[in-house]
């Protein structure tokens, strides 16, 4: 690989990476702000359909944030191989939306993809314990 073409993977790299982590934090704000607008529902309110509402609203969107970050990953780890040299140089640098077109699925292959990665441990938590929470105040008066 010629030194230019490596200083843009690398360059690319850094700022995948960047992206990447970036993402990570605020997925972390959508859980924290899940945690304190249902809190509020449900015990200042005391709304729980409204609260359920909610806590599910913000976990398939924290779902759909994780999905956004999958896809910087795949980049992520295209662009790895390459400068590790266990990959063909085939890939262009600089080519994360090209790539991405080439391998976007249909309309329901997205939606899959949201829902995987919504219903994965690391997003599930804490928005599902939210939306039981909500459910059984509301069935139970707990």
């Amino acid at each position: 690989m010629t030194s230019g073409k490596e200083s843009s993977y690398q360059a690319e790299w850094m700022l995948l990476q960047n992206q990447y982590d970036s993402y990570e934090k605020f997925s972390l704000l959508i859980k924290l702000t899940n945690v304190v607008v249902t809190a509020y529902l449900l015990f200042a309110l005391q709304v729980d359909f409204w609260a359920a509402l909610v806590a599910a609203t913000l976990w398939l969107q924290d779902g759909i944030w994780k999905t956004w970050q999958s896809r910087i990953n795949a980049r992520l780890l295209e662009v790895e191989a390459v400068l590790s040299s266990e990959y063909p140089d085939t890939a262009a640098p600089m080519q994360y939306n090209q790539r991405w077109l080439q391998l976007r699925p249909g309309m329901m292959g997205m939606v899959k993809e949201y829902l995987r990665n919504a219903l994965a441990p690391t997003v599930a938590y804490p928005h599902m314990v939210l939306v039981v929470l909500s459910g059984l105040v509301g069935v139970c008066g707990v």
